[in-house]
């Protein structure tokens, strides 16, 4: 594309636009999920064929390429062709590739018009992973001009950032707060897993993406206190707050977050799969906030800002939202972390419950009777 060209060129996202999510594959990671990337920058790249335009683009983007710390700002630049693909390895930190064999994410995208035409260009992400910047490729120059002078990623809004989170306190009290822990330390807990989707199916995996340990709560009587505590503090506030009524509770389980095993969990969202699309909101309560340092909840999206629930106290959000639990660095976190849903998930959850292959937590009845 010429000078001339780029001054005629419409961009396919605007600014404000959210992107497109998909799944990819990458070198490292036949099913990459883009939105695990929010929380930074992201500069997107839909290269032309192999030849000068693309090399140009190489040469433009190379002259930035320190930029890209994957803590500031990220790269990804997507190849369609099979030579290129075969070639491709990530570049960490910073650079990293998308495939896209089959075209399918370049015309989510816009850089490939239905009759096959490609149409290159750049595309700059905020950390909530909505547009800020797009150019044609032969506007390189400007493009990254405009890179260079972007504010800290805590400053992109202009303004501080907040997470759409309640913090409700007084959910458990001391003696039932004791009682959970009391659980947790009795049975010992469990390694705790993520949930995957492998071949259609969600299937609960071990491995260094989270370092938690969980124990199911059994007992049936506390069980139905449990719930009913939720119900009558709990669920008048999120209904309150954001204008949804929660009837069914996800799991019963205590989980302990370790300083001597680095306890955390890295930034994931809770309902990608379908064994947990159910899912509406996500509960943490802390059963003992004075007696670790670290462990507390972050949501990128929104900036480095921190939550932390009192003993007792819930942290409520939405599962579609990208949160961590930050390392505990002292001590030992002992936390009561429910999902809530209502009839309408219920079916779904009844629905896809023939995908779930080894959830790693009690999958059994939501609620108690």
């Amino acid at each position: 594309m010429d000078v001339a060209a780029s001054r005629l060129w419409t961009a396919p996202l605007e600014p404000g636009d959210p992107a497109p999510w998909f799944n990819a594959a990458t070198p490292t990671n036949a099913n990459f999920h883009f939105s695990t990337i929010a929380g930074r920058y992201v500069l997107l790249g839909f290269l032309p064929a192999p030849g000068p335009e693309r090399e140009a683009a190489f040469a433009a983007f190379g002259g930035h390429r320190q930029r890209c710390d994957d803590v500031r700002l990220t790269a990804f630049l997507v190849l369609r062709d099979a030579p290129s693909i075969a070639k491709a390895r990530n570049q960490v930190p910073g650079l990293r590739w998308f495939f896209d064999p089959d075209d399918r994410i370049s015309r989510l995208y816009g850089a490939l018009d239905a009759d096959g035409t490609a149409r290159p260009y750049w595309l700059l992400l905020d950390p909530m992973l909505r547009t800020l910047l797009a150019a044609p490729m032969a506007d390189s120059a400007a493009f990254f001009a405009k890179v260079a002078a972007l504010p800290d990623p805590e400053q992109h809004a202009g303004v501080e950032m907040f997470a759409p989170v309640a913090i409700v306190p007084r959910v458990f009290d001391p003696d039932l707060c004791r009682r959970l822990i009391g659980v947790y330390d009795a049975q010992g807990g469990a390694p705790s897993g993520v949930m995957r989707t492998q071949d259609g199916k969600t299937i609960g995996v071990l491995d260094d993406f989270k370092r938690r340990r969980d124990a199911t709560v059994e007992d049936e009587a506390l069980r139905r206190e449990v719930f009913a505590r939720l119900r009558r503090a709990l669920f008048p506030e999120v209904e309150r707050v954001f204008q949804w009524r929660p009837t069914h509770v996800e799991r019963y389980i205590v989980a302990r977050y370790d300083a001597e095993e680095g306890g955390y969990f890295r930034p994931h969202r809770d309902n990608e799969t379908t064994g947990t699309v159910h899912r509406r909101f996500a509960v943490s309560i802390n059963l003992n906030a004075e007696d670790f340092e670290g462990g507390d909840l972050r949501f990128p999206e929104f900036g480095q800002r921190t939550y932390r629930p009192p003993t007792g106290g819930a942290v409520v959000f939405c599962c579609s939202l990208q949160h961590e639990a930050t390392p505990v660095t002292r001590g030992r976190r002992y936390a009561y972390l429910p999902f809530l849903y209502d009839a309408a998930g219920a079916e779904v959850r009844e629905a896809n419950r023939g995908t779930i292959v080894n959830p790693g937590y009690d999958y059994g009845e939501a609620s108690p009777p």
